[in-house]
C-alpha cells in the first residue's frame, strides 16, 4: 500500500515538474508577444475590469460621495426593481430602441456595404458613409434637430405643412408620441458608420478564388455568392459588428439628451445610461448609480455571449 502511494505521488511530482517546464518553455517561447500585449492588458485591466469589479461592489452600499460608504446589501436591487417606475420606464425605452436600431441598423451597415463593394468609387462611397461616426453624437443631433425643429420653420414641418399633409407644426422633441422616433431615425444614421466600415473591410478580405470555385459548382448569382459563400467566410467581422450593435444601442444617452432634453417630457426618451448619469452625477448617489451600470453591464454581457453562441464557429 505504501509502495503504491509512493509511486503515485512521484508520478505526481513528476508531472507537476513537467507542467512547470513546459509552462517556463512556453514562456520563454513568446515572451515578447506578451511583452507588446503587456500596455493593453494593463490598462485595460485598470480602466476596465478594475472599475467594473469596484462598480459591482459600490452597488451594495449607500455612498453619496460626501460621506464614507455604508453598506445596504440588496436595497439598491430592490429599490431598483421594485419602487423605481422611471427604472422601469428607461428598461422599456431602452429595450424598445435596441430591438429596432439594433437589427436594423446591423442590417442596413451590412446591405450598404456589400453593395458599395461592387462599385468601383469604393473609396468615396465608404467615406461618405464613415463621416457621421466621426463626429460625435452632439454635433450630429444639433444637425438633425433643425430638421425636426417644432415649428414651421423646420424641414420636416415645413415640407409636410406645404404638401398639405398637416396643419399645425408637430412638437417633434417634445411631444412624447414623437420623441422616441426622432431618436431612433438620428441614432440609426449614426450607426451606418463603424459597423459599414468593418463589414466593407470584410467583404473586401474574402478570397476571391472562393467565388471561382463557386462558379464551378453552380452558384449563378450575387445572392447565392452572398449566402453561399461571402457570409460564412465573414463570421469574424459579423460578430464585432453584432457586439459593436448590441453595445451602441443599450448605450444611447448623447443624442436621446440633446433631442428631449434631461430629463425629457413624461420620461419618453429616458434610457438606462440617463438613468446612470441622473443618480450618478446630478444626486450623487453613487451606490444606486452602480447598481443601474451593474443592471446594464448584465444585459450587454447576457446579449454579447448569445450573439457569439450563434456567430461564432465551432472551432472558435
Amino acid at each position: 500500500m505504501s509502495k503504491e502511494l509512493t509511486f503515485d505521488s512521484a508520478v505526481a511530482k513528476k508531472y507537476k515538474k513537467s507542467f512547470k517546464e513546459r509552462f517556463v518553455i512556453f514562456i520563454k517561447k513568446n515572451w515578447i508577444g506578451y511583452l507588446f500585449l503587456a500596455p493593453f492588458l494593463i490598462l485595460f485591466t485598470i480602466f476596465t475590469v478594475i472599475p467594473v469589479i469596484y462598480a459591482l461592489g459600490l452597488s451594495f452600499t449607500n455612498y453619496n460621495m460626501l460621506q464614507a460608504a455604508t453598506w445596504a446589501g440588496v436595497d439598491n436591487y430592490r429599490l431598483l426593481f421594485l419602487d423605481d417606475s422611471v427604472f422601469m420606464t428607461a428598461i422599456s425605452n431602452t429595450l424598445t430602441f435596441s430591438i429596432i436600431v439594433g437589427p436594423t441598423g446591423y442590417l442596413m451597415s451590412f446591405f450598404a456595404a456589400w453593395v458599395i463593394n461592387q462599385l468601383k468609387a469604393k473609396r468615396a462611397f465608404a467615406l461618405a458613409f464613415y463621416a457621421p461616426s466621426i463626429t460625435s453624437g452632439i454635433a450630429m443631433s444639433t444637425v438633425w434637430l433643425v430638421a425636426f425643429s417644432s415649428d414651421r420653420q423646420g424641414y420636416i414641418n415645413n415640407f409636410l405643412i406645404n404638401l398639405g399633409f398637416i396643419d399645425q407644426p408637430i412638437l417633434w422633441n417634445t411631444d412624447p408620441n414623437y420623441i422616441m422616433t426622432v431618436i431612433i431615425i438620428i441614432q440609426l444614421w449614426m450607426s451606418m458608420g463603424t459597423g459599414f466600415l468593418v463589414f466593407l473591410a470584410g467583404l473586401q478580405n474574402v478570397d476571391r478564388s472562393l467565388y471561382e470555385a463557386g462558379a464551378i459548382d453552380g452558384v449563378k448569382n450575387k445572392l447565392q455568392e452572398l449566402f453561399y459563400i461571402t457570409l460564412p467566410s465573414m463570421k469574424p467581422q459579423l460578430l464585432f459588428g453584432a457586439i459593436n450593435s448590441i453595445t451602441g444601442s443599450f448605450g444611447v444617452f448623447e443624442i436621446a439628451t440633446q433631442v428631449a432634453g434631461m430629463p425629457s417630457p413624461q420620461y419618453a426618451g429616458h434610457t438606462i445610461v440617463a438613468h446612470l448619469y441622473d443618480y450618478a452625477f446630478m444626486r450623487f448617489q453613487m451606490g444606486y448609480a452602480s447598481a443601474v451600470a451593474v443592471v446594464l453591464f448584465v444585459m450587454t454581457f447576457v446579449l454579447g455571449k448569445v450573439v457569439m453562441k450563434l456567430l461564432s464557429s465551432k472551432d472558435e
